[in-house]
C-alpha cells in the first residue's frame, strides 16, 4: 500500500482500508493487549509476590523489594527500545515484535512456575528480578513495533484513528489483568488464592494461575502475528535499498536526528506520560494509600472509569486526523494541569468525607532540631530512617495524616502535637504509631472501618451507590485526559521520523518518557507527600511536567498530521 497517492491541491487522498488491512491492524492490537496483560499482572500482585519471594525480610522491606522489582520493568524499557528498535529497522517490523511477544509471554509464564524463597532461597528473587527485566526489555520493543506497523499500514488521513486502537491496548490489558485476579480471588477465596490452592510440582497458590494462563494468550498472539505481513513502507524501503546500516548511530549520533528525539521527548511524551500515569495509576494509589479505600472498592471504581472512558482513545485519535496531533495532546496536558487539584480534592471529599473534614479541622504539628530532621524524599523506598523526627514524619505520612513542620532550637527534642496536645513518642516506631493513631482518631480522623468511607461489595454494586458513582465520574474525567494525550501520540511519533530509523528513533523517547517519568510517578509523588505532610503536594509532579511539555510543545513541536510518512526525510 502506498500513502503517496495525491489528491487535488497536492495532498494525499484519504481512502478506506481494505479488509486485509483491517485484519492486520486488529491482529496487531490484540497481540499488544496480551502483552500489556502480562506486564500488569506483576504490578497488581506485587504485595503478594513480595511475601513469597522476599520472605526473608520484614514486611516493610519485602514490600520495598517487590516494588523495586516492579520498577525494574520500567527502568529497562528504554534499553529494550534501543535493542529491538535497531532490529526493527534492520530486519523488519514483523519479525521484531514477534520476538518481543515471545520474550514477554515466556517470562510471564516462568514467573508462575518459579519456586518461592522458602523453597530455593535467594535464587528465587534473583530469577524473579531477571524475569521482570526481560518483560521490561520486551515491552520496550513491543510498543514501537506495533505503533510503526499499524501506522505504516494505515491509509492516508486515518493514521490517528487506526493507531489509536494500539493506544487502547494498555488500558484493556490492565482491565483484563484486574478482572482475572479479582475473579479468581472471589471464586477461590483469599486464602486459597494466596497460599493453599494446589497446582503441580509442589507449587501452590491461585495467584500463579494468571501467570501460567498467559501461555494460552501467548499461543494465540504468536499465531496471530505469524499470519501478518511486513509493513508496506519497510518493504518499499528494502526494495529500494535505502535501509539504514546503523540505525542507532544515525538516530542518536547525528544532531539533526537527535534534536528531533529530544523535542519529541520533552514537547510531547513526558507530558503525555505523567497525565497517563496520574489518571490510571496515581489515582488508584491515591484512593488506596491516602484515602484508605479498600482494595476491591478502589479497583472496581477504577475499572468502571476505564470502561467508560476507553472509547476516548479512538475519539481523540480520529479527531487528531482532522485538527492535528499537537493541539489535542498539548491541550490535554494544559487542562489536566489546571484541574488536578480541584478534582483530587473532590475525590477525597467524596470517597472519605470524615478524613477530608479532618484535614481541615485537625492541626498536627511537628517540631525538632532542624539538624535532626532530614529530607524524607525516598521515591524508590529503600532509605532507612533513624532520627525520631524522620521516623515520626514517616509514620504520619504512611497514615495520611496532614502535618506542618516547624524547626526548633538546636538540641530541642522532637515534639508532636495534635490540636495542641502533645503525643508521646515513646520508645520509637511502634509506640509512636500506636499513640498517634489513637490521638488522631480522638481528634477527628476516621477509624479504619468508618461507615462514611466509600465501599462497594461487587462490580455492579457500584452502579447503585451514589457515592461510588460520583467518584467514578471524577475518575472518568481523569481517564478522558489520558485518552486525549495518549490517543494521538503514536501517530505523532511515527510522523516525526523517516522510515529508515523510525522504529529506533520513536521507541526511545516514548519509553524514556513513559518508563521513567511516568513509571516512577506514583512512588515519587508519594515521596513528595511524605516530605511535606500535604496529601496534594505530589500532584505538582505531573502538573510541573505537563506544563513544561505544553510550553516546549507550543514553541518547538511541528504539526505532522499531513506528512507522507513513506517519503518524509526531514524535509528533503
Amino acid at each position: 500500500m502506498s500513502n503517496a497517492s495525491m489528491a487535488a491541491g497536492g495532498r494525499a487522498a484519504p481512502r478506506p482500508m481494505t479488509r486485509e488491512e483491517k485484519k492486520v491492524i486488529l491482529a496487531s492490537s490484540l497481540g499488544t493487549v496480551f502483552e500489556w496483560y502480562d506486564f500488569y499482572l506483576y504490578g497488581s500482585l506485587a504485595a503478594m509476590i513480595g511475601a513469597k519471594f522476599f520472605s526473608a525480610f520484614d514486611v516493610n522491606t519485602r514490600s520495598i523489594f517487590a516494588l523495586l522489582a516492579f520498577a525494574a520493568g520500567f527502568l529497562v524499557r528504554p534499553f529494550g527500545a534501543l535493542v529491538f528498535g535497531r532490529l526493527g529497522d534492520l530486519i523488519g517490523r514483523k519479525q521484531t515484535f514477534l520476538m518481543t511477544i515471545l520474550i514477554m509471554g515466556l517470562s510471564t509464564f516462568f514467573v508462575g512456575l518459579l519456586p518461592d524463597y522458602n523453597t530455593i532461597g535467594w535464587v528465587a528473587p534473583v530469577i524473579l528480578i531477571a524475569l521482570r527485566m526481560a518483560q521490561g526489555l520486551a515491552l520496550g520493543g513491543e510498543y514501537g513495533g506495533a505503533a510503526v506497523y499499524v501506522a505504516e499500514h494505515a491509509p492516508v488521513g486515518r493514521r490517528g484513528f487506526y493507531t489509536s486502537w494500539i493506544q487502547t491496548t494498555a488500558t484493556l490489558g490492565l482491565l483484563l489483568s484486574l478482572f482475572v485476579i479479582v475473579g479468581l480471588r472471589i471464586w477461590m477465596g483469599e486464602k486459597a488464592f494466596a497460599d493453599d490452592f494446589p497446582l503441580f510440582f509442589g507449587l501452590q497458590g491461585g495467584w500463579r494461575i494468571p501467570f501460567l494462563g498467559s501461555i494460552f494468550l501467548l499461543a494465540i498472539s504468536v499465531w496471530i502475528r505469524l499470519q501478518m505481513h511486513e509493513s508496506p513502507a519497510f518493504q518499499k524501503m528494502k526494495a529500494e535499498g535505502t535501509q539504514s546500516k546503523a540505525p542507532l548511530s544515525e538516530a542518536f549520533g547525528q544532531w539533526r536526528n537527535l534534536k528531533i528525539v529530544i523535542i519529541a521527548l520533552t514537547g510531547l511524551v513526558i507530558g503525555q506520560a505523567v497525565v497517563w500515569y496520574t489518571g490510571q495509576f496515581y489515582a488508584l494509589f491515591f484512593l488506596q494509600a491516602i484515602l484508605k479505600v479498600d482494595l476491591l472498592t478502589a479497583n472496581v471504581l477504577i475499572a468502571w472509569s476505564l470502561i467508560i472512558g476507553t472509547g476516548g482513545f479512538v475519539l481523540f485519535g480520529s479527531l487528531s486526523d482532522k485538527i492535528g496531533r499537537k493541539p489535542i495532546i498539548l491541550g490535554g496536558c494544559l487542562i489536566a494541569a489546571l484541574t488536578y487539584f480541584p478534582l483530587f480534592k473532590m475525590m477525597a471529599e467524596t470517597a472519605n468525607p470524615t478524613y477530608a473534614k479532618a484535614l481541615e479541622t485537625v492541626k498536627v504539628e511537628v517540631s525538632a532540631d532542624a539538624s535532626k530532621c532530614g529530607s524524607l524524599f525516598d521515591p524508590v523506598g529503600i532509605r532507612q530512617f533513624s532520627e525520631p523526627c524522620d521516623i515520626a514524619r514517616r509514620v504520619l505520612s504512611s497514615q495520611a495524616i496532614k502535618y506542618t513542620y516547624t524547626p526548633a532550637a538546636s538540641g530541642a527534642p522532637l515534639k508532636v502535637t495534635v490540636n495542641g496536645t502533645e503525643v508521646d513518642y515513646g520508645a520509637g516506631l511502634a509506640d509512636f504509631t500506636k499513640n498517634i493513631t489513637a490521638a488522631s482518631i480522638a481528634a477527628g480522623y476516621p477509624k479504619a472501618d468508618d461507615a462514611a468511607k466509600v465501599k462497594v461489595s461487587g462490580f455492579f454494586a457500584a452502579l447503585g451507590n451514589a457515592q461510588a458513582l460520583t467518584i467514578i465520574a471524577i475518575l472518568t474525567i481523569l481517564v478522558l485526559y489520558v485518552t486525549a494525550v495518549y490517543g494521538p501520540i503514536a501517530a505523532a511519533l511515527v510522523e516525526f521520523f523517516p522510515t529508515r530509523i523510525r522504529y529506533t528513533a520513536m521507541s526511545l523517547p516514548y519509553h524514556i518518557g513513559n518508563g521513567w517519568f511516568g513509571g516512577l510517578l506514583p512512588a515519587t509523588s508519594f515521596a513528595m507527600v511524605a516530605s511535606t505532610g500535604d496529601i496534594y503536594f505530589g500532584l505538582w509532579y505531573p502538573i510541573g511536567f505537563a506544563l513544561m511539555t505544553f510550553v516546549i510543545g507550543i514553541l518547538l513541536v511541528p504539526e505532522t498530521k499531513d506528512r507522507d510518512i513513506e517519503t518524509y526525510n526531514y524535509g528533503r
